[in-house]
């Protein structure tokens, strides 16, 4: 195991790491015992019902010291659940792999140590929330939903009737998979396909509007610049530009992107 010990300026970057460790075989109990910090513990194996090393074959399971500021906005977004510390992981890979980097980064001498280290604890919390056991690999069916009508203009209440449920289901439900508000996921995604157009297309502001679900093209463009910071004109000016060959919505594959001919 290493122990790390980052400047108050590393702590600035939201999260520091402050140790590492990986641990294989027959140990001794740790605990009970109070921490002042945040930390996971990645099980691979010998804890099949319980948090506890298997008496016979003892445990292999890593762990990571960490904490800082976006400890507070990870909780409230439902990555960190002080009221259930233990999670059932439907695949431990990814996890394993952000703590596989920061032992990498471990390595004595590294310049690099506590920007590497910070960085790899936000993969870390991602990808243990996207292993958890109760969420699909392909996410929650209900935000795949939400996202799939986001451009409809449906209430929440609206919403929350195609899927059966109520609206305070529905709340729940996106405050657990999203850590947000309906109101908010919706917003987001609505936004983001709004600054796509305004960037690659020169739809007037008002069809940018209709199409990501505000018939009031004066009332989007105050949501924009309330949320955004800037009125949907001037991000244009700002981010606008040609897109040779014509623009899409479809992600490329990073290993074969595409390509402009002469």
């Amino acid at each position: 195991m290493r122990f790390f010990t980052p400047s108050p300026l590393h702590h600035r970057l939201g999260l520091v790491c402050l140790g590492v460790g990986l641990q294989h075989g027959a140990l001794p109990t740790v605990g009970p015992r109070t921490l002042d910090h945040h930390v996971a513990v990645i099980v691979n194996s010998g804890t099949p019902h319980h948090y506890g090393a298997d008496p016979g074959t003892g445990w292999d399971e890593s762990f990571v010291d960490f904490t800082g500021p976006a400890t507070a906005t990870y909780t409230e977004l439902g990555y960190i659940e002080p009221e259930r510390p233990l999670v059932p992981l439907a695949d431990t890979a990814a996890p394993r792999a952000a703590v596989g980097r920061i032992v990498r980064a471990a390595r004595r001498g590294n310049p690099l140590l506590e920007v590497e280290t910070g960085a790899a604890v936000h993969e870390l919390l991602v990808s243990l929330r996207r292993a958890r056991a109760d969420i699909g690999p392909d996410g929650d069916p209900v935000l795949q939903a939400l996202a799939r009508d986001a451009y409809q203009p449906l209430t929440v209440a609206q919403h929350a009737s195609r899927h059966g449920m109520t609206p305070a289901e529905l709340r729940t439900a996106v405050r657990r998979g999203a850590g947000c508000s309906p109101k908010d996921y919706l917003l987001g995604i609505r936004l983001g396909r709004a600054k796509e157009l305004l960037a690659a297309t020169d739809l007037p502001v008002a069809a940018v509007a209709r199409r990501v679900g505000y018939d009031d093209p004066a009332y989007f463009s105050r949501l924009f610049a309330r949320r955004v910071g800037t009125a949907p004109v001037r991000f244009r000016e700002q981010q606008g530009r040609s897109v040779p060959g014509g623009w899409s919505d479809r992600v490329p594959d990073p290993d074969d992107p595409p390509t402009i001919g002469p």
